[in-house]
């Protein structure tokens, strides 16, 4: 009996206030493709307000377009500037319910641990997330786009699909001598 490729559609989404970023993946049982690449540019609108509506909006247009069966984000990091986390946890908060308006499961992934999957290094640059997605996902240089924030968000869509079918894990391990400590059945 030949089974059915499974397929699935992540939209990932990396918050801002002056320029979003969003990819869409598809993800045909275990390979993966871009579908989508881009940024919401809100630079030239003033009116914060007139931002989160107009988030709405897009993020809505793009669940349309690409009817996404989960939504990945970028969760805020925390800074010094308490305005500008209010700001970004806003406009996350907008594209998060143009996803459960739509009844999107969503799944919210720190920064440090989207670097850690793609690059395998927490503190990771822009630059060297895009480049390792361009090379994993066999992107042109000109798919990339001008704005950084476009592969961040790939970026998120991309953690998900690693994560996609494994367990959650509740506790981390302080080392190999505490894995060994956990998992005694692992011992060589």
């Amino acid at each position: 009996m030949i089974r059915p490729v499974q397929e699935k559609i992540i939209l990932g989404i990396d918050p801002g206030t002056n320029v979003m970023g969003y990819g869409v993946l598809k993800v045909t049982g275990t390979r993966p493709e871009v579908l989508a690449l881009g940024v919401i540019d809100l630079r030239k609108m003033s009116d914060p307000y007139l931002k989160l509506g107009h988030i709405f909006q897009r993020v809505t247009g793009i669940i349309e377009s690409y009817l996404p069966d989960e939504l990945a984000i970028e969760a805020p990091f925390f800074g010094k500037n308490v305005q500008s986390m209010l700001k970004l946890g806003r406009a996350q908060g907008v594209a998060m319910a143009a996803a459960i308006s739509r009844d999107i499961p969503i799944t919210e992934y720190a920064p440090l641990k989207i670097k850690m999957a793609i690059t395998g290094n927490g503190q990771a640059s822009k630059e060297q997330v895009a480049g390792m997605l361009q090379r994993i996902l066999h992107m042109k240089e000109q798919d990339l786009g001008p704005f950084l924030d476009a592969t961040d968000a790939l970026g998120v869509a991309y953690c998900h699909y690693l994560q996609m079918g494994r367990p959650e894990v509740t506790k981390g391990y302080r080392g190999w001598k505490d894995f060994l400590q956990k998992n005694p059945e692992r011992k060589v």
